[in-house]
């Protein structure tokens, strides 16, 4: 009996050793297995709870360990303006993003979560990091390459902050501006924006020659997940109100609106963001046709598709009015990943209760988390989950900011240089007695920058973030001797009794973001009207115009001498000063068409009725004057 028992016990003692060290080495977790057979085995050992805690993006400000780890919890997301402190530093935020970490890791599969963040122009959200222009300003560069080099210096500043995801390029082709998104547009030309596509491989790195097609890719730790956004047509909309509904053919929208994701899925990136808007009457949050027939089955697309803030919500009018069946239409027509953000166990119980219940299949579930998964796993999250200060000194780097200069001054679009070609105002003399600047954004570095800067709508002032305003880059720029007046709206009397060499007007539109920037007038903010009346009717007068889009500009051409477009430049103010004192010359060319009047509206180029205050692709050019 004795002996038996001994036996017995040896042979459980050596089956335990052995389910302990099967137990210890997980196929998921060995980088040396294949992709798919790392997500099959992990897939494997889910349950339905945490396989729908994967699908769930929620804000930070309702984030916790505790919250990761009690839900599983596959992503957290700071919205417009959501800091974990005013000013907060890089390791501020690294702190914050490895305490969610470390409640995801602690849960019995340890799954990493990811952290997105609205990086469209720069690292935005973020104090003293580089603001570049927004794309409609990289769009009247015509250089991807130099696109492709921002999309880098994004990626290191949002790796700086310990964060893994940009909900970065915006792909929409604007065909009005009278949309208050239009500056996150390149252009209204479909064939731009699909060259400056070429962001994706700068912010997730060059994908592999022999990759398949449509398999995502992030190349370590110093890039980060791209998504091409908003999945499709959210730039057609009528009258160019936000998320509002884009009439057009199924052919139109293929020619116009879809082809830059092409380029997108070939470039590897590795998630598509749904639109808000619909496609003739349709939401887009709902479409299984354009979701799954065409992005996921034709296009084979084999990232995951996320959507937009409360986007499934807003299948129903009024928004939420049913949210049992907004999930059931948004997970069923293909979206993975649902950016709740903050209401989440509504989310999980309702889609637990519709599987549950066989109104969503489980194929669904699992084609949804496969497709998060193969995301985590391509960019090593399962090795590098947590942030370390490595790159902390990325943020706001000079290197960046000089690219971010260089920026400036290609986008720069010189539309008016004198009254003839014989006597051009611009290059500007550095040395003259007294010059004059003049208007309400020369020295505003939050207009400067506009919408989606600090605060989701963008802020006034300029304490917002570190950055050069245009008065201060004028004054680095001039003659020592050079005096330097600045009156934000001077009268007339002023400007008559003062006798200024020059002046430089700097006026436009204030910030703001999506529908609040929405407008029918397109007109320049007061009192910019009125400065320009009273400073360019006096004296030789260059204005230069900070907007997302072109503004009514046609009663006061004849007043202005020479005419700048410097969209929303960002931080670097010096960038606009390296042009019109002629460090460097002018080379940009409009990405939109600038019409006369809004009853124009919508006009692009090619259209039957083109006739514009200036075309598509029109830009003045200077040569370098450098001996001023």
């Amino acid at each position: 009996m004795a002996k038996v028992s001994i036996f017995f016990v040896g042979f459980m003692l050596l089956h335990c050793c052995v389910a302990m060290n099967e137990a210890k080495y997980m196929k998921y977790k060995d980088p040396k297995q294949a992709l798919n057979v790392r997500i099959k085995d992990l897939m494997d050992r889910m349950t339905l709870e945490e396989k729908i805690g994967q699908m769930t993006q929620i804000e930070r400000k309702v984030a916790s360990a505790e919250i990761m780890k009690n839900y599983y919890i596959g992503s957290v997301l700071s919205g417009g303006g959501s800091v974990p402190k005013p000013q907060a530093s890089a390791y501020d935020w690294i702190e914050m993003v490895n305490d969610f970490q470390k409640g995801s890791l602690s849960t019995r599969l340890g799954i990493p979560m990811i952290y997105g963040i609205d990086a469209v122009h720069g690292n935005n959200n973020v104090y003293n990091a580089t603001i570049f222009p927004h794309n409609v300003g990289l769009g009247a560069t015509r250089d991807p390459k130099l696109v492709r080099k921002i999309g880098a210096a994004t990626a290191l500043e949002v790796r700086a902050t310990g964060i893994q995801y940009a909900f970065a390029p915006c792909i929409a082709v604007c065909r009005d501006p009278r949309w208050g998104r239009c500056y996150e547009s390149y252009s209204e030309d479909h064939k731009i924006v699909q060259a400056m596509t070429e962001i994706i491989p700068g912010l997730q790195g060059e994908i592999p020659a022999n990759s398949p097609k449509g398999v995502p890719f992030v190349a370590g730790k110093r890039k980060v997940i791209a998504s091409a956004k908003h999945y499709v047509g959210d730039g057609g909309t009528t009258k160019g109100i936000n998320e509002n509904n884009t009439v057009i053919s199924r052919h139109g929208l293929l020619s116009i609106h879809m082809p830059a994701y092409y380029n997108a899925i070939i470039k590897g990136v590795s998630t598509v963001m749904v639109s808000y808007s619909s496609w003739n009457g349709e939401k887009m949050h709902a479409n299984h046709d354009l979701i799954t027939n065409f992005l996921k089955n034709s296009l084979h697309f084999r990232g995951f598709v996320i959507s937009d803030w409360q986007g499934i919500d807003r299948i129903t009018t009024p928004p939420d009015a049913n949210y049992t069946y907004s999930i059931y239409a948004g997970i069923s027509a293909g979206i993975d990943m649902v950016m709740v953000p903050l209401n989440f166990t509504e989310f999980i119980d309702g889609l637990t209760y519709l599987v549950k219940n066989n109104a969503i299949p489980m194929s669904r579930i699992n084609d949804a988390v496969k497709r998060i998964l193969r995301v985590k796993f391509a960019m090593g999250l399962f090795e590098n989950p947590l942030a370390d200060h490595s790159l902390v000194h990325q943020l706001g780097s000079k290197k960046h900011r000089k690219l971010a200069r260089e920026a400036v001054r290609k986008s720069l679009v010189l539309l008016k240089n004198g009254e003839n070609p014989n006597q051009p105002l611009l290059p500007l003399p550095k040395r003259a007695p007294k010059i004059l600047v003049a208007g309400s954004h020369a020295d505003n570095l939050g207009y400067q920058c506009g919408g989606w800067t600090i605060e989701w709508q963008g802020v006034s002032g300029n304490n917002v973030t570190k950055g050069t305003t245009i008065l201060s880059a004028i004054k680095n720029t001039v003659d020592k001797d050079t005096k330097v007046v600045y009156k934000e709206n001077p009268d007339l009397d002023y400007v008559k009794s003062n006798n200024f060499s020059y002046a430089i007007v700097v006026v436009g539109e204030k910030p703001y973001a999506e529908t609040d920037g929405d407008s029918l007038n397109l007109t320049i903010s007061a009192p910019g009207p009125e400065t320009i009346k009273n400073v360019c009717g006096q004296v030789k007068c260059v204005t230069v115009i900070i907007s997302g889009r072109p503004v009514v500009l046609q009663p006061y051409v004849d007043k202005i001498e020479a005419l700048v477009a410097a969209w929303l430049p960002g931080t670097e103010g010096n960038g606009v000063t390296d042009v019109l004192f002629g460090d460097y010359g002018f080379t940009g060319k409009l990405p939109r068409t600038w019409f006369k009047t809004v009853d124009q509206l919508p006009m692009n180029v090619g259209d039957n009725h083109y006739d514009p205050l200036f075309p598509f692709g029109f830009g003045l050019e200077t040569k370098p004057h450098i001996a001023n």
